[in-house]
């Protein structure tokens, strides 16, 4: 199992300053690698900056943003958008870490649950979910039954 970095800093970030635009513009350049335009579905920045979302940075010792993981509040669950790690902060349990404070956050903000729409290509991501104990769902919210989407969520204790 990776281990975190020890000087690792995750912390509450506006996703409009500099270095959140650019993990943003890096995951989505990402996903477009993988995906047509019509089978993804994220937010940009702007739509990250709402009231009911909470965007966190990674950061490493020499205070690089490592990556960025955000989280809307939707009712009685959290869902998660925007999961992702630069390439020199993947295998050191940056995502891992990303993800415990986001559920840590959605625990505290009421969230019963944590739910989350990513990609059936995105193998990576789909086994990280699983091991932090997500479990493949059916659609929620305002998503369609998409080929392309897995849907996950995870009740939180």
């Amino acid at each position: 199992m990776a281990c975190c970095p020890m000087s690792l800093t995750i912390a509450k970030t506006s996703p409009l300053s500099a270095d959140s635009r650019a993990l943003v513009a890096e995951s989505q350049r990402a996903l477009e690698e993988v995906y047509p335009p019509d089978e993804i579905f994220s937010f940009d920045a702007e739509e990250l900056a709402g009231e009911d979302t909470t965007f966190l940075v990674a950061r490493g010792a020499d205070g690089m943003a490592l990556g960025c993981v955000a989280m809307v509040r939707c009712g009685d669950y959290a869902e998660v958008k925007r999961l992702y790690v630069r390439p020199e902060g993947r295998g050191q349990g940056v995502a891992r870490a990303l993800m415990s404070a986001l559920e840590r956050e959605a625990r505290a903000q009421g969230c019963g649950a944590v739910l989350l729409e990513t990609g059936d290509k995105l193998a990576a991501a789909v086994a990280l979910y699983d091991r932090l104990g997500y479990r493949v769902r059916g659609p929620f919210g305002a998503y369609p039954e998409h080929p392309a989407s897995l849907f996950m969520g995870k009740v939180l204790a």
